[in-house]
């Protein structure tokens, strides 16, 4: 089961932030000290699931991770649809291969700052695209660094 309250969440150690789309995974990471969210990689998403869990979980414990926060596509009205509903079901599939602390971090907008950061640093478009996923997986850890850091 997820965790729902920030003040069950890991307090340290390093943490895996998350991007989940339906063609692909994008996978960042902050150390053990959370100072900064960087972009990792984005993993392809086939017709299975297990090849995308193996490489999340490679990318897990090669980081020592103690946590994963996954963005949660909400509606601008703070609705779920079903974009949401696949990230819960994906969450599940996580949790049901290993018992790991998984935060949900509303996830509005994530992408298109990570587009607009992107493009201001003059990246290209093929390139963008290559790493867009994993980027905007970043911006969602970093959003929950700063929400866990202002917790007492």
């Amino acid at each position: 089961m997820p965790v729902t309250d920030l003040a069950d969440f890991p307090r340290t150690g390093a943490l895996l932030g998350l991007d989940p789309g339906t063609k692909t995974l994008g996978v960042a990471s902050a150390d053990a000290l959370r100072m900064i969210a960087s972009p990792v990689e984005t993993i392809p998403r086939g017709k299975k699931l297990a090849p995308v869990l193996d490489r999340l979980f490679h990318i897990y414990d090669d980081r020592r991770a103690v946590g994963l926060v996954m963005g949660l596509p909400l509606n601008m009205d703070g609705s779920e649809g079903p974009r949401a509903q696949s990230v819960r079901a994906m969450a599940w599939h996580i949790l049901q291969r290993r018992d790991v602390p998984l935060l949900f971090q509303d996830e509005r907008l994530s992408t298109a700052e990570a587009e607009r950061a992107m493009i201001s640093a003059d990246i290209s478009r093929r390139r963008r695209a290559e790493r867009i996923d994993a980027s905007a997986a970043a911006i969602i850890l970093k959003d929950a660094l700063h929400n866990l850091a202002q917790l007492p």
